[in-house]
């Protein structure tokens, strides 16, 4: 039988396997199921539709499957809600939102942690061994492939897809596609591949070697079409899976895809600009810069 604490408030419409913990004031309303070995340690708030797989943890405050913020969403209004997978992690204060959309629930995969203060919004998806560190947060439909790390205070845009083994430094957001295997160092630019989760992941020497190369001649520019980086990475994929791949993705994106570092962030263009036109960007000496 399970382990229900006693200041617990459990739906009749649960259905939770024989070795489920419940802790103390955790509240599961509606149809929520929990797998063999799910723990909610307490004050966990849980509004199904939503199924938590074998073995996942949750931590207090967590909240899962309220509606997501979207206007155009009505308490009430059916919805698929909140899938979890196997083996995950969730500490305090995260936040999944259930789907608006009545196709696919808003989804985490397998053995992913998610931190202190990360928020998955309504209709987003993230694969597996995915990790979120604290305050990182997806806007409504936005993905994450298998093996993607967002670092502290990350922040994707709405319908953004970042592609597997993407690794995000801290405080950085993008509105656009992040293919496969690449590094984004600051906001809105890629730089490099993610060589060392690469590595780790047991990926041929070889197969690295070419998604460097890829990168390089593709990205890192940022000045091509994307008819232009398919053909590139198509030629460049033709014995590497994983080039191909970032093809694939490429071709499939609908945002866009995020910048390389070899052009010049937006909020530089105006220097460049003035350097262009043989302006100086220093005052001249005696002349304080104006402030408005």
């Amino acid at each position: 039988m399970p382990t229900i604490h006693s200041s617990a408030t459990v739906s009749d419409q649960a259905v939770l396997a024989d070795d489920v913990e419940i802790g103390p004031r955790c509240v599961i309303e509606g149809p929520v199921t929990l797998g063999p070995g799910v723990r909610l340690i307490a004050s966990v708030h849980v509004s199904g539709p939503v199924e938590i797989g074998e073995g996942t943890t949750v931590y207090p405050f967590t909240c899962l499957g309220y509606p997501g913020q979207d206007w155009k969403f009505k308490p009430g209004d059916p919805t698929p809600g909140v899938r979890i997978g196997k083996g995950c992690i969730l500490r305090e204060h995260v936040t999944i939102h259930a789907a608006t959309k009545p196709d696919r629930p808003t989804t985490v995969g397998d053995r992913c942690m998610m931190m202190v203060g990360t928020h998955l919004g309504h209709d987003s998806r993230i694969g597996n061994d995915v990790v979120m560190v604290n305050n990182s947060g997806l806007a409504g439909h936005s993905e994450l492939g298998d093996n993607v790390t967002l670092s502290g205070m990350v922040g994707i845009h709405q319908f953004v897809r970042v592609g597997r083994f993407v690794f995000m430094a801290m405080g950085v957001g993008v509105s656009m596609d992040v293919p496969p295997f690449c590094v984004v160092p600051e906001r809105q630019r890629m730089e490099g591949i993610n060589r060392v989760g690469l590595r780790r992941a047991g990926f041929p020497r070889d197969h690295i070697t070419a998604i460097d190369e890829a990168f390089r001649k593709v990205f890192r520019p940022g000045n091509l079409g994307r008819p232009e980086m398919i053909e590139m990475l198509t030629e460049l994929g033709k014995d590497c899976p994983p080039v191909m791949e970032m093809a694939e993705f490429v071709r499939q994106s609908k945002r866009g895809i995020c910048p390389g570092s070899g052009r010049p962030p937006r909020l530089f263009a105006p220097l460049v600009h003035r350097l262009r036109r043989g302006h100086s960007v220093v005052p001249p000496e005696g002349e304080d810069e104006r402030v408005d």
